[in-house]
């Protein structure tokens, strides 16, 4: 084969690479994200559970979009909103709640999560529940630590479970 052909061959293989490439799947019409993880996180040093939400983008992202994310309060009180702007070129979007009180395992709870543009238009809703494996009894009622240094907690002196005689507020139902 001559030199010519060749380069019209190699040439030709490009092109055909690069049209399977536009031609992904980039997720359902309408969807900008997906959900690439979910859990609580119980910090036992500052005794502490929070929602995380981790999103991972389907389609190219744009500037100025932000998620909103409306987590179910275990507590029983309003809903929490969380405003988390999105970064167009990261690969992951996390999204966390202040500190919770009152999470009961096995127990689902609901959260939503819209997806706005600049303007604040919804460009999309995700719906889902989250589960915690363990009730949030197991953490101590104060942090166990203070400060930089993990200086001791001076109100659980003598406690080393952690726990006060008056933790404070009962959890609704238990």
């Amino acid at each position: 084969m001559s030199e010519r052909p060749r380069r019209r061959l190699a040439a030709l293989s490009v092109m055909a690479l690069l049209a399977l490439a536009a031609c992904r799947d980039t997720g359902a019409e309408g969807e900008d994200f997906e959900i690439a993880g979910k859990l609580f996180v119980f910090n036992y040093r500052v005794a502490t559970a929070t929602y995380l939400v981790t999103l991972k983008p389907v389609r190219p992202m744009r500037d100025g979009d932000v998620a909103v994310a409306t987590f179910e309060d275990p507590a029983g009180g309003e809903p929490i909103v969380v405003r988390q702007k999105i970064w167009p070129k990261l690969e992951k979007t996390a999204i966390e709640s202040p500190p919770l009180r009152c999470v009961r395992k096995g127990r689902p709870y609901a959260v939503t999560i819209r997806i706005e543009d600049a303007a604040g238009a919804v460009r999309q809703t995700i719906e889902t529940t989250m589960t915690s494996s363990e009730d949030q009894d197991l953490l101590p009622d104060r942090p166990l630590v203070l400060g930089p240094v993990y200086t001791p907690n001076p109100e659980l002196a003598g406690r080393p479970d952690g726990k006060l005689d008056d933790p404070g507020p009962p959890c609704p139902g238990g």
